[in-house]
């Protein structure tokens, strides 16, 4: 699923578009460019993958172009060369395509296959992280909570296909709402969890005001219901701490307690 999430920051802070974390989306390992390149000895041109690759921040692109530059420096002409230079590029190939692998899998095992997002296990492993710099940075943060309301009414009168395709939608709301360096989940079934990073209670209105806005854009294509959201907000201060798992008890009680008065549910129920 790609990202829609905004860059940036939220208003009466400064842009964090270029510096900001990691985004909690799985990177996968790309190609930045493959090419040609001409062999010191005779002009012959072989097929050189001689671009640095993106993967993290491990050091196989470094290792990529130490190995192109040994591989040029050997004479084409000579035959034991030439079999150095091909077993070379053959155990970077299968480093590169196990790196592949390995990426891939970890992927799966930290994402949520139907929205693209965090699952729970990626979340509380991403954001115990992020809570630990907040807190050594002492900056505040948001914990949003948010339910789906009305899936099973979703999945009983249109089927569970539309219910699953409430679910992306959701997901892309939220995407919408928040920015690159925050960190988004579904925890399963119909819940979903937002980590805002930097963002005090000041900004906290802002924040539901936007996605409010971003789910009646969402709802104005679909005639047959309306998708909305109820939502509970924890507040993470660093000059006393709690962690991920009290802070999301803290959202998910107040979602509730929201729910009981008959008020932050946002998009209009229906």
């Amino acid at each position: 699923m790609p990202l829609h999430r905004r860059q940036g920051c939220y208003p009466g802070q400064a842009d964090d578009s270029a510096v900001s974390p990691s985004s909690n989306q799985t990177r996968s390992l790309r190609v930045l460019s493959v090419g040609r390149r001409e062999c010191p000895s005779g002009g012959v041109l072989k097929e050189e993958l001689f671009s640095s690759l993106l993967v993290g921040d491990n050091e196989l692109g470094h290792i990529l172009r130490q190995v192109d530059e040994i591989s040029h420096t050997l004479k084409s002409d000579a035959p034991e060369s030439q079999k150095l230079s091909n077993a070379l590029q053959l155990t970077v190939s299968c480093a590169v395509r196990q790196t592949l692998i390995e990426r891939e899998l970890r992927s799966l095992a930290l994402t949520d296959d139907l929205t693209g997002l965090y699952n729970r296990r990626g979340f509380l492993a991403s954001a115990t992280q992020q809570l630990k710099l907040a807190r050594r940075n002492t900056q505040e943060s948001l914990l949003f909570f948010c339910d789906v309301d009305n899936l099973k009414k979703i999945n009983d009168s249109y089927g569970h296909e539309e219910g699953d395709l409430a679910l992306v939608r959701a997901a892309d709301v939220l995407e919408q709402t928040f920015r690159d360096s925050d960190v988004l989940t579904r925890l399963g079934g119909d819940e979903f969890a937002v980590l805002a990073l930097e963002a005090s209670s000041q900004y906290e209105e802002v924040i539901l005001d936007r996605l409010e806005a971003n789910l009646e854009e969402s709802s104005a294509s679909e005639s047959r219901y309306r998708l909305s959201l109820s939502v509970g907000v924890g507040r993470f201060d660093p000059e006393r701490p709690v962690s991920l798992r009290e802070l999301l008890a803290q959202a998910d009680q107040a979602m509730y307690e929201q729910k009981g008065k008959g008020t932050r549910f946002l998009g209009n129920q229906g």
